[in-house]
């Protein structure tokens, strides 16, 4: 008799399958952990988002925070608006830099005696020209004798009308009676104003890890805490100070000399923050933001970030060798050589270019020193007949290098 037949193995499509409840079990556990785990990492990430919002909004409360807006001056402005000049082209700017030698506060104390007055120890009008392809920087030498209108006094009272030296009028009157004075100097309407004190400029120049000067001498200045070698030099920021604010000890010591150098010292700055990547970088933005807001008293359109990160996105485009500088035409005043007057045809060519918004160009060599050390602008020549042509002033540009 023949064996019993073994049943042969199963098919494998029909071998028995798990039981349902310990597969649902299983695919349970698993689905529960994955929402577990999105969750955690979702959770996680919220947090890190919220805490970067929350910081990044603290740091923009804290930087706002730090901008005073001159308020006061506003509002004097405003008393005069009909008698002030009219804006001509609609998306250029006319920027007041005004230098305080503020001497109150502790770290301002340090540079002198605190006498309750502020003079304007420098003062550059700055011109961002529509589309903004140019920006031209012009120094105002605080010796130029100009009219000063009657001004508002910090205690309350009207000054007279006078016919003084230029710095008499923020010490006077402060930044509204500046920026009315240089409008009746100029008739170039002043769309904003910035105000900076010593410990705030050397706060800015040390935030960016200090400033490459040329020097062709060495300086040794007891009067401005200077001593340097000759060759090129970074600056701290109170070596920075000094190097701006010396006069009689250093080259002819005129104030001519001294706004050329300080010309040359913001083209400096203008090429270390343009080469370091401050602008795009916000670790290294950071602290010059905070030096600048820290430091810097304006009107009030300028006083929030939002308007400087405008002005600022308007201007870091702008090739280096159109970033100019120069000083007004002027020359020895008639009644005393050792103040300045407007030397014309020049200067009232180069206020109407500011005004119109039109080219004009700045080159070295095209001014004479008197013998008293002072600077005489030479007119501008266009030739007769032919289209006119920018008009040159004798100056400097960011790109320029001091050393060759």
């Amino acid at each position: 008799m023949s064996e019993p037949q073994r049943d042969a193995d199963p098919p494998s499509g029909d071998r028995p399958e798990p039981l349902a409840g310990a597969t649902a079990s299983g695919r349970g556990l698993a689905r529960r952990r994955r929402r577990r785990w999105l969750r955690g990492t979702g959770i996680g990430m919220v947090s890190v988002l919220v805490l970067a919002a929350g910081a990044g909004w603290l740091v923009y409360r804290k930087l706002e925070a730090n901008l005073t807006p001159d308020q006061a001056a506003m509002a004097e402005l405003e008393r005069f608006e009909k008698e002030r000049p009219t804006s001509l082209v609609k998306d250029a700017r006319n920027i007041l830099l005004i230098g305080s030698d503020s001497r109150s506060g502790e770290e301002n104390g340090r540079y002198g005696r605190d006498s309750g007055t502020e003079r304007s120890d420098t003062a550059i009008l700055l011109h961002l020209a529509a589309g903004r392809h140019s920006a031209t920087a012009v120094s105002i030498p605080r010796d130029l004798m100009v009219r000063v209108p009657a001004c508002l006094r910090r205690d309350g009272t009207r000054s007279a009308p006078v016919f003084a030296m230029f710095n008499y009028a923020f010490q006077v009157g402060g930044s509204a009676c500046t920026i009315r004075t240089v409008e009746k100097l100029t008739n170039v309407r002043i769309d904003h104003h910035v105000v900076v004190d010593f410990h705030g400029f050397k706060e800015m120049v040390d935030a960016v890890d200090g400033v490459e000067v040329c020097l062709r001498r060495p300086i040794d200045d007891k009067d401005a805490r200077l001593k340097l070698p000759a060759g090129r030099v970074t600056l701290n920021g109170e070596q920075a100070l000094g190097f701006v604010r010396a006069r009689k000890s250093l080259g002819n010591g005129s104030d001519t000399e001294r706004m050329e150098r300080q010309q040359r010292f913001l083209g400096a700055l203008v090429n270390k923050v343009r080469s370091n990547g401050v602008l795009l970088n916000p670790v290294k933005l950071y602290p010059v933001l905070d030096a600048a807001t820290s430091s810097l008293t304006t009107d009030p359109e300028l006083a929030s970030l939002r308007g400087l990160y405008e002005l600022v996105r308007g201007v870091r485009d702008i090739p280096t060798e159109r970033v100019q500088f120069l000083t007004v035409p002027r020359e020895p005043y008639a009644r005393d050589a050792n103040r300045d007057q407007l030397s014309q045809p020049a200067a009232a060519e180069l206020f109407e270019r500011l005004r119109t918004d039109a080219p004009l160009t700045v080159a070295l060599g095209d001014s004479r020193t008197d013998s008293d050390g002072k600077g005489t602008e030479k007119a501008p020549t266009e030739p007769s007949g032919a289209a006119s042509p920018a008009p040159t002033f004798s100056g400097n540009t960011a790109a320029e290098d001091a050393c060759t």
